[in-house]
């Protein structure tokens, strides 16, 4: 079988090499199957970020008298397209800030959308117009089984999502970025899906979301860290820019390690079952992960490391997908024997 990647490798290998590396399979770019050069151009190896704090809240719903499944897979697909369409709309706004060259780290970790030739500049934007519309219709949908308050989650979202990257407010280049993370993929997230599959939310609910945000804040910590040789000198402020190199990096361990004896007090004040704590199971990969954010990154990537320059980011991230799934199963375990 012939295709972009070799005579050897099939349509489906070739996209899941793409979502396990966000990366096309070797080969000719412009050969790439249709498929193939949308989860590169989404970057849809992320999503599973999103589709993990969908799953918190729906198993956080599991039990309650009001939950409505309809609305809940709705949320879930809602939330996962919002962060498809943010993905699409930030490779947008920096290329036409200027910030997105060939020499800057999105388009050397991946293949840049534009700038490699992927999809043009007007298809990127007619992609991007088409996941927001879609999305509408759900929060149109939604709005009528909930009311108001899935607008004002929706908008919330939606606004700190363009804000991040968009003028004027640019969160990322202020050091605002990663806040705006935390607030997105933890309460705006769960607490928003929550709320539309039954109908109402609480304090628990907001407590249950932050453990999981803030991993999601330290895989950005890591690439922002990652990415301090770049952006220093363009004057993009990200967090790791503002602490210096080391101290980004000792407080992207201090999230990772904060995420266990958080889910441990959402345990303790009935926020989340007690076999959440299966995260625990997640220690020793942090462990492995510890002594790399100590010390600066290698000269030269290893053998086959798909992201360079990206370094911390990719062992923030196995180290966060890790505990994201270890937490779902506990949640799991929890909704089985309630």
């Amino acid at each position: 079988m012939t295709d972009a990647t070799g005579p050897s490798r099939s349509r489906p290998a070739s996209w899941a090499y793409a979502l396990r590396t966000t990366n096309p399979p070797p080969g000719p770019i412009d050969q790439l199957d249709r498929v193939t050069r949308w989860i590169v151009v989404s970057r849809a190896a992320v999503l599973p970020m999103t589709l993990v704090a969908g799953l918190v809240a729906a198993l956080l719903t599991i039990g309650d008298p009001r939950l409505d499944w309809r609305w809940l897979l709705l949320s879930i697909l809602g939330i996962t397209l919002a962060h498809l369409a943010n993905n699409l709309m930030n490779d947008l706004y920096d290329t036409r800030a200027g910030s997105d060259t060939a020499e800057y780290p999105r388009a050397l970790y991946a293949p840049h959308p534009i700038l490699s030739g992927l999809v043009s500049k007007r298809a990127l934007l007619r992609a991007a117009i088409v996941v927001n519309l879609a999305d509408l219709v759900i929060l149109v949908v939604l709005t009528q089984a909930r009311g108001w308050p899935m607008v004002a989650f929706a908008l919330a979202g939606f606004l700190l999502s363009v804000a991040y990257t968009a003028p004027p407010l640019r969160l990322k280049k202020r050091g605002l970025g990663e806040p705006d993370v935390l607030i997105v993929w933890g309460p705006l997230m769960v607490c928003g899906t929550y709320y539309a599959a039954v109908g109402h939310v609480g304090w628990h609910v907001l407590l249950a979301s932050l453990p999981y945000g803030l991993l999601c804040v330290a895989v950005l910590m890591g690439k922002h860290t990652d990415k301090i040789p770049f952006d220093a000198p363009l004057g993009i402020r990200t967090l790791p820019v503002v602490l210096g190199d080391r101290s980004a990096r000792l407080a992207t361990l201090g999230l990772m390690m904060a995420f266990y004896p958080l889910v441990g007090l959402c345990v303790l004040l009935g926020a989340m079952p007690w076999p959440a704590l299966l995260v625990l199971l997640g220690v020793p990969r942090l462990v492995k992960v510890w002594p790399h954010l100590l010390r600066p990154p290698p000269d030269e990537p290893p053998s086959g490391f798909p992201v360079w320059p990206l370094w911390y980011a990719a062992l923030v991230w196995l180290h966060t997908r890790q505990a994201g799934l270890l937490l779902v199963l506990g949640l799991c375990v929890g909704a089985a024997i309630s």
